[in-house]
C-alpha cells in the first residue's frame, strides 16, 4: 500500500480527515480497551504511534469529556492522575462500530 502522504487527492484527504480526527472517539475507546485504563496526557502520542496521526491534545480532552458524559467511559483518580476505563456501554459501542466498519469495507 502507498504511504499516507502519497494518497494526496482531495477526496482521499477528506476521507482521511473524517476517519481520523472526525472519529477520534473510536481511537480513544480502542486504546482504552487495549490498555484496560489510560491516562489522558500521552493519549495523543499513543494515537500517533498506533493509528498514524497525531490529534490536537485539547481535542483529546474534549472527546474524553464527551465520552464520559455519554457514559462510554468512566474515570478515577490515582493520586493526582486521572485514568479512564471503558464502561460496558462503551465496549458495546466500540464493538458495534468495528462491526459496522467491517460490513462497510466489504461493500466498498
Amino acid at each position: 500500500m502507498k504511504s499516507l502522504e502519497a494518497l494526496g487527492t482531495t477526496p482521499v484527504k477528506r476521507l482521511r480527515n473524517l476517519l481520523t480526527s472526525g472519529n477520534l472517539w473510536l481511537y480513544i475507546l480502542s486504546l482504552i480497551k487495549a490498555n484496560k485504563r489510560i491516562h489522558a496526557y500521552k493519549l495523543d502520542d499513543e494515537i500517533d504511534k498506533e493509528y498514524l496521526f497525531k490529534p490536537n491534545k485539547v481535542m483529546v480532552y474534549v472527546v474524553l469529556y464527551k465520552l464520559e458524559n455519554e457514559k462510554l467511559i468512566k474515570s478515577e483518580f490515582e493520586g493526582r492522575r486521572k485514568y479512564y476505563m471503558l464502561t460496558k456501554k462503551g465496549e458495546e459501542t466500540l464493538e458495534f462500530s468495528k462491526e459496522y466498519f467491517r460490513i462497510l469495507a466489504e461493500k466498498l
